[in-house]
């Protein structure tokens, strides 16, 4: 119990930040991703993300993706394809918002690998993006590790460090789209659900903006195998 008040008072903090997002220019995310197993080689991905100018209220951008992968070998070298809908509310120059739908294909490989206590991943991922009134396509790579404090492994009641960098490269000109560098504290609740808070920085070529982040992590299998 004291280990999850620590991690509650914590997340609170990170939350209770984002009262000052607007003058501050730092913004919330709240995310819950789900990885779920629907046979023994095919997983089912499901992904809701709020995104905010502000703690809250202030919708910045609404997230939804889903997809089905294949595991090349076992629970490892997983492949996906996807579907992102994506709902955007940005500020124009007047100050005034304005509202932009966008429906995603996505083409992903992830890959793990452990060395000791370091838990890394590879995702290199292919969009193609159908907005109002263009067609983009865009590749991201994003490597991350997940380190365990009070244990080795990545076990029930472990506190661990995560860390990532994403990098966005269109396929057009400009090449450059955006980077993102995060870092959090998370824990495992038990062997299929774990919370994350952090920060995170978003570097875009005419900008650079934070995000306290909260994430909700769900790997409970839909099948016995």
């Amino acid at each position: 119990m004291k280990i999850l008040k620590t991690l509650a008072l914590s997340i609170f903090s990170l939350a209770a930040t984002g009262l000052y997002a607007q003058k501050n220019d730092l913004g919330a995310w709240y995310m819950y991703f789900g990885n779920n197993k629907i046979s023994k080689k095919l997983n089912f991905h499901n992904e809701i993300q709020y995104r905010n100018f502000d703690a809250g209220g202030d919708l910045e951008q609404l997230l939804i993706r889903t997809g089905i992968g294949y595991d090349l070998t076992e629970n490892n070298n997983n492949i996906l394809l996807g579907y992102g809908f994506i709902l955007s509310q940005p500020y124009l120059s007047n100050n005034e918002k304005t509202e932009n739908i966008e429906h995603r294909i996505f083409q992903q490989y992830i890959t793990k690998q452990k060395f000791g206590r370091f838990n890394l991943q590879h995702r290199y991922r292919l969009e193609e993006r159908f907005l109002q009134d263009d067609f983009r396509m865009r590749f991201r790579y994003f490597l991350g590790l997940n380190i365990p404090i009070n244990n080795k492994e990545m076990l029930p009641k472990t506190f661990y460090g995560s860390v990532y960098n994403e990098i966005f490269l269109h396929l057009n000109s400009p090449t450059f789209d955006r980077n993102r560098v995060y870092g959090a504290l998370g824990y495992v609740i038990n062997k299929n659900m774990r919370v994350e808070a952090g920060y995170m920085n978003q570097i875009q070529e005419n900008r650079n903006r934070g995000q306290v982040q909260i994430g909700f992590y769900n790997n409970i299998p839909f099948t016995k195998n």
